[in-house]
């Protein structure tokens, strides 16, 4: 193999990684169906759910310790909109080569929710 083909097939694995974690930051910053909530909500229900633990019978406590374990993931996972522009900046830099190489149109990209003021920065054109 030579240099040069080395050099192609570990510049397509960065891509796809590159592209893998912004389309996996991309789903998990989708908003969820519903009322939005707050780290002060969650935290008001985290201790609720403290407090029916008390009381509870054992199949209430069960569901009672899931839903707390939730909560405490998605208080966690507040504040990872950062994570998605950074993914965004990286997706960004490489999206139109890794789109050529892997023969992606516009709207492919469209399609599973990449956002088209993204496409612009990263130079997809609508005809490819």
């Amino acid at each position: 193999m030579s240099a040069d083909h080395k050099a192609a097939l570990a510049q397509g694995r960065l891509e796809s990684k590159v592209v893998r974690e912004y389309l996996e930051a991309l789903r998990n910053s989708k908003p969820k169906r519903g009322r939005k909530r707050s780290a002060e909500t969650i935290q008001k229900r985290l201790a609720k759910i403290e407090t029916e633990l008390a009381t509870a019978d054992p199949l209430s406590e069960l569901l009672l310790v899931q839903e707390r374990r939730d909560l405490q993931d998605e208080f966690e996972n507040l504040d990872s909109g950062s994570d998605l522009s950074a993914a965004e900046q990286s997706f960004v830099s490489i999206a139109k080569s890794y789109s050529e190489r892997r023969h992606i149109s516009y709207a492919t990209w469209r399609e599973i929710g990449v956002d088209a003021a993204v496409l612009k920065r990263a130079g997809i054109p609508r005809s490819l």
